[in-house]
């Protein structure tokens, strides 16, 4: 058994006006999730494009939103913004709670038969823990609060992977990561993030550029892959001498990449100034979980 400590930060929502507040600024529909559950959700700007991905939890007594490391800061300084008469309190977690990934669901006290989000004991203390797709299978974040890491730990044994070796698994995979890849500013369709929108929910911010883009269909530009030696992270894709798309974070032989949907598969490109070709986001590659790799 795998797990990885997740670079994270945090937001939690109490008061009576918290799903309603929550459901009307991200793209993910909360209020048809169990409790406890969770969605992926975006929250966007006026124009429809990525500010923030986040895993939103409802649970009993608040809403939990799990960020990438440094973004709690801005997305609570955006949500302060258009609280008004609402009975909405916000508090930063960032200092209480270490969020792990667990590779898979074979570990103990976690109900592999059970629902997607369970809250448990572990180690004498209470864990969160939601089924998650980070390499390419589903695996668990865990959310402890920091005072009971070591005895969580120490609970789960196996081996601590890396960040990085987890940021491997996930791009052979073909998974998105808005604050890894950089896809702030892009439009969720662009950047195969599909799952964390519903289309059939109230108002949000956003919303009227979806509909749009829903009765439409004509984005752009699409999430594929590419595939070479010593790809580089975060430069212009260039093809036939015209700039196509724009990579995300590498991993050497393989980087997600944003780009523009006449680009076929099979196309050779630059990026960085290296030869790359044009392959699927989600090609049935091989992930080498090998330490070090």
């Amino acid at each position: 058994m795998n797990f990885t400590r997740l670079p994270s930060s945090a937001l939690q929502l109490t008061g009576t006006d918290r799903l309603d507040f929550v459901q009307g600024q991200m793209t993910g529909d909360l209020k048809r999730a169990p409790v406890p559950g969770m969605v992926p959700a975006l929250f966007l700007n006026v124009r429809g494009q990525i500010e923030f991905f986040a895993r939103v939890y409802r649970r009993p007594d608040d809403v939990y939103l799990h960020l990438a490391e440094g973004e709690a800061v801005a997305l609570q300084a955006r949500l302060r913004r258009y609280i008004i008469f609402d009975q909405v309190e916000i508090e930063d977690l960032g200092e209480t709670l270490t969020t792990l990934h667990v590779w898979s669901q074979d570990f103990p006290n976690w109900d592999s038969a059970g629902a997607d989000v369970q809250q448990f004991e572990l180690a004498g203390g209470s864990v969160l823990g939601a089924r998650v797709n980070r390499t390419g299978q589903l695996g668990v974040d865990l959310h402890v609060l920091t005072r009971q890491l070591g005895a969580v730990l120490a609970a789960l044994g196996g081996v601590e992977r890396s960040f990085e070796h987890l940021e491997r698994a996930r791009v052979l995979a073909g998974l998105a990561d808005t604050t890894r890849d950089r896809w702030q500013g892009s439009l969720l369709q662009e950047v195969g993030l599909d799952d964390a929108i519903s289309y059939r929910k109230g108002c949000y911010v956003g919303q009227e550029i979806m509909a749009r883009l829903e009765a439409r269909g004509n984005t752009r530009s699409r999430l594929a892959a590419l595939e070479g030696e010593d790809l580089p992270s975060y430069s212009e894709v260039v093809f036939n001498g015209k700039v196509v798309g724009q990579s995300g974070h590498s991993v050497g032989e393989r980087v997600l990449v944003k780009l523009r949907k006449e680009v076929e598969l099979g196309s050779e490109v630059q990026v960085g100034g290296v030869t790359a070709r044009v392959t699927e986001a989600r090609a049935p590659v091989v992930a080498s979980f090998e330490p070090g790799r």
